[in-house]
């Protein structure tokens, strides 16, 4: 019977695995590389996580999938919105569903159809997951119960405390016996325009060194200790007569004293019961979380939101990334030891949350170190984080014999997030984005582009590189005519291509490319009109991409999110790992699902860009 397994590692970086295979400190890799070959592989435009791991799967442009970039907008109100999934509801006495904006058509549904099973676990943009004959867990795209990539909460007795990214904020009191009655933050009841809750206690005991948390979930009595992540507790949050959504839940005990300090993980579907499914068949999640215990759902399952708000430290947020990684592993090894035929894919995301955050630790003069960058330790983190993927990829190669496929490869690499480009203020220094009422970038800094005049506009920058134009007929308040768009994105990709940062006096943008240069398929219309593609160590500001208009051309990059990989994507290519023989010379993402159906006797999809590379 024909096997193929293919094991993701996100945003694992070619310049970082070199050194370590060099030096010996990556033998399953190292193995793989010795039995069939090593490369580097071409990412898509933009190198993003959704992006690139869409193309994978369908062997597509992004033109030919629909996916773009996390964000996309909605022209009639130029707002950002989430651009993986979204919800449909017929009308008010229909539960919403959730659809999936990946399109394109996956290895695993060919497969399907040819009577063939895969084993998909956690593939970004497979929420909700697709019907496929074996079993799906979706990956990045999967909600909180909030409905959001992950909203946590943060408990202080402390005064004048602003809520972070992605954060809610509650403020306690501790009464004279230690408690405090307070909750846990659920989904919104869109009925009632409220929040559901869940009532929890939590009985201070200093002298032992412990709090207890009393609720009516799973357990009753949770055990916190400071420094420490909590086990699950499982919650049931009211939100009708009869009607309760379940979610799951971690926390982190950050202080006792002298204020009480508590940090609430997002609250993620329960497995055995999630709001939408997650899983195919739908059982599937459950059945797995009763086999190797609960685990995250959400797709972002690394908390890093909390670090970057400064709710916990990078050694709390080391601890929880190796926890993710132990119940991804425990996932794999069980559906591993089971697995007799067809596809085989897991995906480990932590390597790309991971160097998003601790990236900065190699670089002692990054912006975001403000003096604190000397922790040799933390410096170390991404290599020993490497050493850690290849023990798992040494599991894997127990497991595949001389008959089976085995590929193992990143979507993107990473690089360095030193400086943000501030986009739409260049437009509007340029004549082509306009303020309202005279208004400057000083005054009109805020984000989803609150001064500014559409009617005199005629490019806006909106999401992870990508520049929109006011387009006549597709944008609610267009001013670019059809005859004229061609010429006006021409002189902005002219216009910035090489655009240098007056303080550094080097390029930050290396060049501008153009829809039509980059997209096909039916989908294509649906991209931004440019895609800026930045040089080593600049990103797009993080006000752009959420349409703000803040002063200044560039800013340091000060967050704790310090590693990007949103550059011009030949300076970020992911890694190849198979263990036959392949053609090296440039292998693409593109390629990757034509490999698959070749090594599995499918015939390809006549949509499918690559080609097999297999010799």
């Amino acid at each position: 019977m024909k096997r193929v397994l293919v094991i993701g590692f996100d945003g694992m970086e070619p310049s970082v695995v070199d050194p370590l295979l060099a030096c010996g400190e990556l033998p399953s890799l190292a193995e793989i590389a010795r039995q069939g070959g090593y490369s580097r592989v071409s990412t898509t435009y933009p190198a993003q996580t959704p992006v690139a791991w869409s193309t994978f799967a369908t062997g597509v442009n992004p033109g030919g999938h629909g996916i773009f970039d996390f964000i996309r907008r909605d022209p009639r109100t130029y707002l950002p919105d989430l651009a993986l999934n979204r919800y449909e509801q017929k009308n008010p006495y229909v539960p919403p569903k959730a659809k999936n904006l990946r399109r394109g058509t996956a290895v695993w549904e060919k497969l399907s159809e040819a009577g063939i099973p895969s084993i998909i676990l956690r593939h970004p943009c497979t929420y909700p997951p697709d019907a496929v004959q074996g079993r799906m867990l979706a990956g990045v795209g999967v909600p909180d119960v909030r409905g959001g990539l992950g909203t946590s909460t943060f408990y202080s007795t402390g005064e004048n405390l602003a809520a972070g990214e992605s954060e809610q904020v509650v403020s306690v009191q501790v009464d004279s016996s230690g408690r405090v009655s307070t909750y846990v933050l659920g989904p919104r009841n869109p009925r009632q325009r409220s929040d559901c809750r869940t009532p929890v206690t939590l009985q201070l005991e200093p002298e032992r060194g412990r709090v207890l948390l009393h609720s009516e979930g799973q357990p009753r009595t949770l055990e916190l200790r400071p420094g420490e992540w909590s086990d699950w507790l499982r919650l049931r949050f009211k939100t009708g007569l009869l009607q309760s959504v379940k979610g799951i839940v971690r926390f982190y005990l950050r202080a006792l004293a002298p204020h009480f300090e508590l940090y609430a993980s997002p609250v993620n579907f329960d497995p055995e019961g999630p709001l939408f499914p997650i899983s195919s068949p739908p059982e599937y999640a459950g059945e797995l979380a009763r086999r190797t215990g609960l685990y995250y759902t959400a797709g972002m399952a690394e908390d890093h939101a909390g670090l970057n708000n400064g709710r916990f430290d990078e050694y709390a947020f080391l601890e929880q990334c190796r926890l993710v990684l132990a119940e991804r592993r425990r996932m794999m090894e069980q559906e591993l030891a089971h697995f007799r035929e067809g596809l085989f894919f897991c995906l480990f995301d932590t390597p790309d949350r991971l160097q998003h955050m601790l990236w900065r630790f190699r670089e002692p003069g990054h912006p975001s170190n403000n003096g604190d960058g000397a922790r040799p330790e933390l410096a170390r983190a991404v290599e020993e984080h490497y050493r850690e993927c290849d023990r798992i990829v040494g599991r894997v190669l127990e497991q595949a014999d001389a008959e089976t496929l085995l590929i193992v490869l990143s979507d993107h690499g990473m690089n360095s997030f030193e400086r943000g480009v501030h986009l739409n203020t260049w437009l509007w220094e340029n004549g082509l984005l306009a303020l309202r009422n005279g208004s400057r970038p000083e005054a009109g800094g805020g984000e989803f582009f609150r001064d500014v005049d559409w009617s005199r506009t005629r490019a806006y920058a909106l999401g992870l590189g990508g520049i929109y134009l006011n387009r006549a007929g597709r944008e609610e308040k267009g001013t670019v005519t059809e005859e004229e768009a061609a010429g006006l994105a021409a002189r902005i990709a002219g216009g910035l291509t090489g655009f240098g940062d007056p303080v550094r006096g080097v390029p930050a943008v290396r060049s501008v490319a153009l829809r039509e240069q980059i997209y096909a398929g039916p989908f294509a219309d649906e991209s931004p009109d440019l895609l800026v593609n930045f040089a080593r160590g600049y990103r797009v500001s993080w006000s752009t991409a959420l349409g703000g208009v803040p002063s200044g051309l560039v800013e340091n990059n000060t967050r704790r999110w310090a590693g990007d990989h949103i550059i011009d994507p030949c300076l970020v290519p992911g890694v190849l790992f198979m263990n036959r023989k392949f053609q090296d010379a440039n292998p693409h993402l593109t390629d990757m699902a034509p490999t698959i159906l070749a090594a599995l006797g499918v015939e390809r999809v006549p949509a499918m860009e690559g080609k097999p590379l297999l010799l």
